[in-house]
């Protein structure tokens, strides 16, 4: 017995050097360490053996076992394996892990439904440069240098006569310029103004309007601005226009709607008032037309502006504008 375990040894050492994949080795764990495999054949014969000899020949077998168990571990490491672990296929009873899919983001999707509901009363849509030209962003428009509106608007400068624009009204000038009445556009984009809080950060998201023709009066712009709100937030939605001063309009108005958190009643989003303002707006400053090369005593026309982030924030309830830009799929993931 003890020769045919040192046989055993070296045919388990030879036959090892041989392995080069799992099944083979597999097939070698069978054969010499399985249960009904050759060491256990040889195991299960030490009971016939004389007593005097079971000791010693029961210490050989166990070396012997413990020779091939060493081989099998050395080539299942050389395999890349964890001892013992033979290497399988992908298991195909595991439930599939499915990719999350992604959502439009809620300004991308209030910017969207701002451009149909005013495409859907017949405004084309126009996009202008990031970074404009000082001459369009205020001259064109009524605001000359030094002129103290200017101070409103935090501006990003980049040179003396380039900047990041501070509103999309440029794009009024711009279209103007090259083209004639009548004339109906909006103009959504990214704007540009030194602010950050919990209402205001540096890079927003506007959509400005305007329309001009002849004999267009302010009855038309509360008309067209009704019109988005009730798309908007619903019918019935209370709306008011506060006089105010802008220097590209005249008469010029911000308009307020009731508060939509809690119906006009008043609240900490209202601020108690009831009312909650959304946009500006007014009649086109004749001195706005005379810059284009347009005849004020025959076209007359509206502009508006509004901001995305506050149409979205009273959309959806949300009281901080910096959740917008926090990539929080947790947050984004709601809508």
């Amino acid at each position: 017995m003890e020769e045919e375990l040192q046989r055993l040894v070296a045919t388990a050492r030879q036959e090892a050097a041989g392995i080069d994949d799992a099944a083979q080795l597999e097939e070698f764990r069978v054969r010499y360490l399985g249960r009904k495999g050759i060491l256990s054949g040889i195991l299960r014969g030490l009971g016939n053996l004389p007593a005097a000899d079971k000791p010693r020949m029961g210490a050989l077998a166990n070396e012997a076992k413990a020779a091939i168990e060493a081989l099998h571990a050395e080539k299942n490491a050389g395999l890349g394996h964890d001892c013992g672990q033979i290497r399988r296929g992908p298991d195909l009873s595991l439930p599939g892990r499915c990719s999350a899919h992604g959502r439009p983001h809620p300004i991308s999707r209030v910017m969207r439904e701002t451009c149909e509901i005013f495409a859907a009363m017949g405004f084309d849509i126009a996009e202008g440069p990031n970074v404009e030209l000082d001459y369009y962003n205020f001259e064109a428009l009524n605001i000359p240098a030094h002129h103290p509106a200017r101070d409103m608007h935090d501006t990003f400068y980049i040179t003396d006569s380039l900047l990041l624009r501070t509103h999309t009204s440029p794009m009024q000038a711009r279209i103007m310029e090259g083209q004639q009445p009548p004339l109906r556009v909006v103009a959504p984009g990214q704007v540009y103004r030194c602010d950050s809080d919990i209402t205001h950060t540096p890079m927003f998201h506007q959509v400005e309007g305007f329309l001009v023709d002849e004999q267009v009066s302010f009855a038309d712009l509360k008309g067209v601005l009704a019109l988005f709100v009730n798309k908007m937030f619903g019918s019935g939605v209370g709306l008011r226009f506060r006089p105010s001063f802008f220097p590209f309009t005249e008469p010029s108005a911000e308009v307020d709607i009731a508060c939509v958190i809690c119906g006009g009643k008043g609240c900490r989003v209202c601020k108690k008032t009831g009312w909650l303002e959304i946009l500006g707006s007014g009649m086109i400053n004749p001195a706005v037309f005379e810059k284009v090369g347009y005849d004020p005593k025959r076209y007359s026309g509206f502009a508006f502006g509004l901001g995305i982030e506050r149409i979205a924030m009273l959309s959806y309830g949300i009281d901080d504008i910096r959740q917008f830009y926090e990539n929080d799929l947790r947050f984004l993931s709601q809508f």
